[in-house]
């Protein structure tokens, strides 16, 4: 299993964890997912136990394995909330200031007070509470394959933008060409002669798409 992240001053002390999936397709949203994870928390059956120790990062897990956690995970947590920002805003603002936008996104949904974020990667754009002060973040990078938490975060919302651009793949036919089914919107050799056969479709990132 991987490792929690100690609580640093009391059993007070609130910590979120994001993680982003979805920086890199050529078509579709960005998605971001903050969890908070009880301080207590206890495996109630032998099947809890192997789905926590099944968490990692969602990369590494297969399409029933982050189906399985991600209810798992959802049931479990103290809270956690999932924000998207599509590809049009992505090409008004770029892929990393939508990144930031969706996690923010994501930290305004959470009901519970957190005294701190810790976040996937190297970069992270200061978030303000609700009450107008700064929390304060760390950056981890790789972060999910080193923290519980971070791994929790990543398997949501690779989940939630999976289970999306598979419904969007399925609802229509001329969509179908592009196989997001399989690719997730990533630029496969598939994706790209389909694009460049059939042309973009208004789920593009036109910033992504250089030989159209």
């Amino acid at each position: 299993m991987l490792p929690t992240l100690l609580n640093e001053n009391d059993k007070d002390y609130t910590i979120a964890y994001i993680d982003e999936c979805g920086r890199g397709p050529l078509a579709f949203n960005v998605c971001a997912a903050v969890v908070i994870w009880p301080k207590d928390y206890e495996p109630k059956t032998k099947e809890d136990e192997k789905l926590l120790d099944l968490i990692k990062d969602s990369k590494k897990l297969s399409a029933k394995q982050r189906e399985k956690l991600s209810t798992f995970i959802k049931v479990n947590a103290t809270e956690y909330a999932i924000a998207t920002i599509d590809n049009e805003e992505i090409d008004k603002i770029n892929i990393l200031q939508a990144t930031f936008k969706a996690m923010h996104c994501a930290l305004e949904q959470l009901k519970t007070r957190i005294d701190k974020i810790y976040v996937d990667g190297n970069k992270f754009k200061p978030y303000i509470g609700n009450d107008g002060e700064f929390i304060p973040h760390t950056c981890v990078v790789n972060g999910d394959n080193k923290l519980l938490q971070i791994a929790a975060a990543s398997i949501i919302a690779k989940q939630h933008r999976d289970t999306q651009i598979i419904e969007l793949h399925n609802s229509d036919e001329k969509l179908q060409v592009y196989g997001w089914d399989t690719n997730k919107g990533y630029g496969t050799k598939a994706h790209i002669d389909a694009i460049k056969q059939f042309g973009k479709s208004k789920y593009h990132r036109n910033s992504f798409i250089h030989f159209c």
